[in-house]
């Protein structure tokens, strides 16, 4: 397999949904509780991209495996195994080879931190599993957007930001044997890191929403029922909207409780870009031409927060 045809297959251009979140989260952990385990972060970016890799190899695989319609830009551009014609058989293989490897590199980092990383670990391999193969998978149901924005958007970025700071009592679980189970949480943190993850949680459930809208027509024929075929496009384009708006409201209420730097609220700025980014895609609705719309707002939106939150750290 080429480079290039394995670059499409993963879809590289959209692995900025799990990227970006963990660098916001190692700024925002460094920034609140001024620590870093700089071995624990590079386990984790690597067990994160390629897991995230290894999700969208099955979900091009599902859709190749199951398709219906065969022709148009989602079929026969989109998709790598038929754009490149690659061998289903190493497809697998290759699924197979990079989920072992992220699972390996998620068990260095439970060796290295403990339990929670395990569980949260094992919930996060389970829903990135789920959302692309099964029965039904999530992503053929209208809860796509849900799972993906609170997979990658909170318990991704929350993995990643828990890594540094386990043993700082955030979240713990105590166990002698299976009959005493302790599970002790600090409640004001973890809304204080809901907050902080909103603007990542709304921007891929946008993109995972986007994704939907364009794809309406050939999913009604694939029978794939995502949330857009169940509320309708004119809703889902309002839902895509506001969704934007929720992260940037997160973002003034992180600044007002002294959560977020005061420079954060610089990061308001772009949401002119981000509303002209919205309107363009309220006048057409393509793969070809506007889904990357939606990549660019959850880029635009998360990094300058991501700058921010450095310039708070210098500062």
């Amino acid at each position: 397999m080429k480079i290039k045809s394995f670059l499409k297959l993963v879809e590289i251009q959209t692995k900025a949904a799990s990227v970006i979140p963990y660098l916001l989260a190692s700024l925002f952990v460094y920034y609140r509780y001024n620590t870093f385990n700089f071995k624990n972060a590079i386990i984790m970016f690597f067990s994160m991209l390629i897991f995230d890799m290894t999700t969208t190899a099955i979900n091009n695989y599902i859709d190749y495996a199951k398709a219906i319609k065969k022709e148009g830009f989602g079929y026969e551009s989109h998709n790598a195994i038929v754009r490149d014609k690659l061998n289903p058989d190493h497809v697998r293989y290759l699924i197979y080879i990079m989920l072992g490897i992220a699972a390996l590199l998620g068990l260095l980092l439970v060796a290295n931190t403990n339990i929670v990383v395990l569980l949260l670990g094992a919930l996060a391999f389970l829903i990135g599993i789920t959302y692309t193969f099964g029965p039904i998978p999530i992503s053929r149901t209208p809860f796509g957007e849900v799972f993906s924005g609170l997979a990658m958007g909170f318990l991704l970025t929350f993995i990643t930001m828990y890594i540094h700071v386990f043993d700082k009592g955030i979240l713990n679980i105590n166990y002698s044997n299976l009959n005493s189970i302790n599970i002790v949480f600090n409640l004001k943190e973890l809304i204080i890191l809901f907050i902080v993850c909103l603007p990542a949680i709304t921007g891929i459930a946008n993109i995972m929403l986007a994704n939907n809208i364009c794809d309406i027509e050939d999913d009604i024929v694939n029978k794939r029922y995502t949330l857009p075929i169940y509320i309708g496009k004119e809703n889902a384009l309002k839902l895509f909207k506001w969704l934007y708006y929720i992260g940037y409201i997160a973002i003034v209420i992180a600044v007002v409780i002294r959560v977020l730097p005061l420079y954060s609220l610089l990061s308001v700025l772009v949401l002119k870009k981000v509303k002209e980014n919205i309107d363009k895609f309220n006048e057409l609705q393509t793969k070809k031409d506007t889904f990357g719309l939606a990549v660019e707002n959850f880029a635009l939106t998360n990094i300058v927060l991501a700058i921010t939150i450095l310039v708070g750290v210098i500062i």
